[in-house]
C-alpha cells in the first residue's frame, strides 16, 4: 500500500543546505573584508592622518614639506623593501640597521675615487654580508633571528673598525655623488625617484616570477613548498642577498644626501623597517604580504613623524613613546585580523 510523501508546511523557505549556504557565503564576505582591512588598513589610515595634518597645520600642506617627507622616507623604504622580502619568506633580517651605517661610511670613503665606486663598494660589501647570512640560514639551517643578530654586530665592529671607533667621519668627495642625494627634479629630491623605480621592480619580482611565488610559497609552509619543488636553499639565499643589497643602497644615498659617513646613524633601523612592514599588512608569520602595503607602513610612519614635528612641543623622548604605542596598537590589530581571518576560513 502506497503512502503519499508528507508535504513540508505551507511557508517554510529555508532549508539546512540553505542554511549552511548563507553560512558559507557569509564566512567568505568577512574573510574578505578581514584580509582587505588587514591589507589596506595601513592605506586607510595613512589617508586619514594626512587629512587630519592638512586641516589642522598649515605647514603641514606646503609643498616644501611634502618634499622633506618623501626623501626622508627614501632610505627606510628601500630596506622595508628588501625586508618584505625576508618577512614573507618566513625570516628576519635584524642586520640591516647595521649594514646601512656600514653602506654610509663605505659610500663616502669610496667617493673619492667616483660615484659608481661610492655606490659599487657599499652595495658589495653589504651584498656578501646578505650572501653569507642566507648560506648560514639555508645550508646549516640556524634561526635567522640569531644568525642575523650576528651580522648585526659583524657589520656595526667592522663599521667601527673603519672609522676609528666612530671618530673619523669620511665627507663626500665627488660633487656628482653629492648631488645625487641633494638633487631634485620638479621639487623632489633624487632618490625618491630611485625609490620608484625599484618598488615597481620589486613588485614585479614578487608577484610575476616564479622567484616571488617561491618567496610566498617557503613562507607559507616550508615543507608543502618542498614538496612542491620549490628550490628552497636557493630562494632563502637570495631573500638575504636582497636585503643586504638595498640596505647598502640606503646608507650610499643617505651619505649622499649628508656629505659624509655619518657613524652614529642606523641604530634602531632594522626594527623601523619591521614594524613598516608589519604596519603594511605583512605578516611577520611569512606567506602572506604585499610592496603596496609596506609603501603605505613607511610612508604611515614617516607622516606621524612629520606631525609630532608640526605640534613642536613633544620631546624627542615622548616622540619614541607615541610612535612606539601606534606601532604595538597596529601590530596588536593585525594579530586580531589575522586571527579572524583563520576564524572564518575555517
Amino acid at each position: 500500500m502506497s503512502r503519499t510523501p508528507a508535504r513540508m508546511p505551507a511557508g517554510t523557505v529555508v532549508t539546512p543546505p540553505a542554511k549552511a549556504a548563507r553560512a558559507e557565503a557569509a564566512s567568505m564576505r568577512t574573510e574578505r573584508i578581514v584580509e582587505l582591512v588587514q591589507r589596506q588598513g595601513a592605506l586607510a589610515v595613512l589617508v586619514l592622518v594626512i587629512v587630519v595634518g592638512v586641516v589642522t597645520w598649515d605647514s603641514f600642506r606646503t609643498f616644501d614639506n611634502l618634499g622633506t617627507v618623501l626623501i626622508s622616507t627614501a632610505p627606510p623604504a628601500l630596506i622595508a623593501l628588501g625586508m618584505t622580502f625576508v618577512i614573507i619568506s618566513g625570516g628576519i633580517d635584524l642586520s640591516v640597521g647595521s649594514l646601512y651605517v656600514l653602506g654610509g661610511v663605505l659610500a663616502a670613503w669610496a667617493s673619492q675615487f667616483g660615484t659608481w665606486a661610492a655606490f659599487a663598494l657599499p652595495l658589495a660589501v653589504c651584498g656578501l654580508f646578505g650572501l653569507a647570512q642566507g648560506l648560514i640560514i639555508a645550508y646549516a639551517r640556524l634561526a635567522p633571528f640569531i644568525v642575523t643578530l650576528a651580522g648585526l654586530l659583524g657589520a656595526r665592529g667592522l663599521m667601527l673598525a673603519l672609522s676609528d671607533e666612530g671618530a673619523d667621519t669620511y665627507l663626500v668627495k665627488t660633487d656628482s655623488f653629492k648631488h645625487f642625494g641633494t638633487g631634485e627634479l620638479g621639487g623632489i629630491g633624487y632618490p625618491v625617484y630611485l625609490v620608484v623605480v625599484l618598488f615597481a621592480a620589486g613588485m614585479l619580482l614578487l608577484y610575476r616570477s616564479r622567484f616571488g611565488q617561491s618567496v610566498y610559497a617557503i613562507g607559507g609552509s616550508e615543507d608543502a613548498a618542498r614538496l612542491m619543488g620549490v628550490k628552497i636553499r636557493g630562494t632563502q639565499v637570495r631573500v638575504y642577498v636582497l636585503s643586504g643589497l638595498l640596505a647598502g643602497l640606503a646608507g650610499a644615498i643617505n651619505a649622499a644626501r649628508l656629505g659624509s659617513g655619518v657613524t652614529v646613524l642606523g641604530t634602531g633601523m632594522e626594527l623601523d623597517a619591521i614594524a613598516a612592514v608589519v604596519v603594511g599588512g605583512t605578516l611577520l608569520t611569512g606567506g602572506a604580504g604585499t610592496l603596496g602595503g609596506t609603501i603605505a607602513g613607511v610612508l604611515l610612519l614617516q607622516v606621524i613623524q612629520n606631525i609630532i614635528n608640526q605640534i613642536g612641543t613633544v620631546t624627542s623622548a615622548w616622540q619614541t613613546v607615541i610612535s612606539g604605542a601606534f606601532i604595538a596598537l597596529v601590530v596588536v590589530a593585525q594579530t586580531y585580523l589575522a586571527r579572524l581571518r583563520r576564524v572564518a576560513s575555517g
